[in-house]
């Protein structure tokens, strides 16, 4: 262990790196406790018996140790009412969470804002670093087999682990590499001659690369997606003034906008409604001339199916053949997939949402 005189030293292992530790390191480090920590790459016990931290090797899951390894047999723990057996990244959030969002936020742990933020953050975020770790994956695949689903096309060049993956493998680029001579370390060695060296430095590149995406996730969740729900909610709770059923719900503009479709599932679902909500309405800015949008709700947050698409004779139309079409003054256009449109009012585009409701 560090002595008060050093930096803490978190611990991790040495060779081929995945996401979850290369997250894990990173979420550490976001503790005022570990901000400039020294990292260990090892899988040498007696070094990482000197750890104040380590993550994602050693066999060991001991909060009160700060050792956070999932590769044991007996290793089943899951986030509070999940079932996503964790990696080392949602051990060190189930266990740190509060307190790197209290960090980032400034909201303080055990508030019910921290605590939204703490639980999101899993959903959203870290539960897919856990599930793809520990070979998890989103639909069954030997039920996808059996209803002869294959895939359309390889996701790995978009996915965070393929990202991550790729780090463990990256050679310096030709054209820099002529351009430089060969760097060395403290004890004249090179680069190509220190492979331990060069392997942490690609693992700390993978690390930044994971944790300023989680930081991105976690301010536009706390700036924009928190203070949201206060407006979605008194939206949801005054929609029938649009449409008797309550199947039109109309979203105030916000200059920094309002991420209106989780909240209004959450919502839905808190009474008793879902499904009902077919279209949303919002400005497209805040001018008072502004035009607006009509959006049809997604089945499921980020799908491309929707509840109810906008009327097939529509799709793919605009301006005036539009109004011709659809019966309203002031159409701009309607996607061709049917999912979003707008008008040049929103008197005009309130009226779209009550035809295509019935239609």
């Amino acid at each position: 262990m560090s002595d008060s005189s050093s930096p803490p030293t978190i611990g991790t292992h040495n060779g081929h790196f995945h996401a979850d530790e290369a997250l894990a390191v990173y979420l550490l480090r976001l503790l005022p406790t570990y901000t400039n920590a020294n990292l260990v790459r090892t899988r040498d016990p007696s070094l990482l018996q000197t750890c104040d931290v380590v993550c994602d090797v050693g066999g060991v899951h001991d909060h009160s140790a700060a050792r956070y390894d999932h590769h044991q047999r007996e290793f089943t723990a899951t986030f509070p009412d999940r079932h996503t057996k964790l990696s080392s990244a949602g051990l060190v959030w189930m266990h740190y969470g509060a307190d790197i969002v209290e960090s980032v936020t400034g909201l303080p742990a055990g508030e019910a804002d921290n605590t939204l933020l703490f639980n999101k953050l899993y959903d959203d975020f870290i539960e897919a670093f856990d599930a793809n770790d520990n070979g998890i994956a989103q639909y069954d695949p030997a039920a996808l087999r059996k209803a002869g689903i294959e895939k359309k096309f390889s996701d790995k060049g978009f996915s965070m682990a393929g990202v991550v993956n790729r780090f463990n493998y990256a050679q310096a680029d030709p054209r820099e590499a002529a351009k430089k001579s060969v760097s060395t370390d403290s004890n004249g060695v090179s680069g190509k001659e220190n492979p331990q060296q060069e392997e942490d430095t690609r693992f700390l590149k993978a690390s930044q690369f994971v944790g300023e995406q989680f930081t991105l996730e976690l301010l536009d969740k706390a700036q924009s997606w928190l203070p949201a729900r206060a407006v979605v909610k008194e939206a949801f709770t005054s929609r029938n003034q649009y449409d008797s059923k309550g199947r039109i719900i109309v979203i105030p503009h916000k200059s920094e906008g309002v991420p209106w479709s989780d909240h209004l599932y959450a919502l839905e679902e808190e009474a008793g409604e879902q499904g009902s909500t077919l279209y949303a309405l919002f400005a497209e800015n805040g001018e008072k001339d502004s035009k607006w949008r009509i959006r049809a709700v997604p089945l499921e947050l980020g799908g491309f199916e929707n509840r109810k698409a906008l009327p097939e004779a529509w799709r793919g139309v605009r301006d005036e053949e539009l109004s011709k079409v659809s019966g309203v003054e002031g159409g701009v256009f309607v996607h061709a997939g049917g999912f979003i449109g707008g008008n040049k009012t929103f008197e005009g585009a309130w009226e779209m949402a009550k035809k295509a409701v019935e239609i």
